[in-house]
């Protein structure tokens, strides 16, 4: 059965996708590295098939920006000998995605398009369940619908398939928010 997983994009990146047109694409390329302001998407244990959620906190909200399915994970110094010549130009097109130490990159078919105007009802973040090998762990730091800190989501981390659920609606939905 395949997991799914958050990655949090900071607020810097998200407004260097929206500054630079992004708003709207489809990712099919996702970064990922030793450092925690690009984790590993394999020491996270993402595996092909699995989902990947990369959200955002902003002003005490927690928006879903895209999702994307892993197709396979290539190690960034060898991926211009693994790729086909099609696949390279992804790459390329997506560098934005790229700050920082990289050491992985992660394919996929093209995810869900990129948006960063729809924050998750406040009513959602009080029930997001991360779950781990120790057990599950609710969302810190969310106090009356308000997400306070963004320091438990920083790091890529598998949802229970009930918050993925939610968030993968809530990304195809295109109801008004409340």
């Amino acid at each position: 059965m395949a997991n799914s997983y958050t990655v949090l994009w900071t607020n810097d990146l998200c407004r260097e996708l929206i500054r630079g047109g992004f708003m709207g694409q489809r990712p099919t390329a996702l970064f990922g590295g030793p450092h925690q302001s690009r984790p590993s998407f394999r020491r996270a244990g993402v595996a092909p098939g699995d989902r990947i959620f990369a959200v955002r906190a902003w002003r005490t909200a927690l928006y879903p920006v895209c999702s994307m399915q892993v197709q396979r994970i290539v190690d960034y110094d060898r991926a211009g000998e693994e790729l086909a010549d099609e696949d390279y130009p992804k790459l390329i097109h997506w560098r934005p995605l790229k700050s920082g130490c990289v050491s992985e990159v992660v394919l996929g078919p093209p995810g869900s398009p990129l948006r960063f105007d729809r924050p998750l009802p406040g009513h959602h973040l009080e029930h997001l369940t991360f779950v781990s090998r120790r057990g599950e762990r609710k969302l810190k730091h969310v106090e009356d619908g308000r997400l306070l800190r963004a320091v438990s989501l920083q790091g890529i981390y598998r949802l229970a398939p009930e918050s993925a659920e939610v968030i993968g609606r809530h990304l195809t939905s295109e109801e008004a928010v409340a």
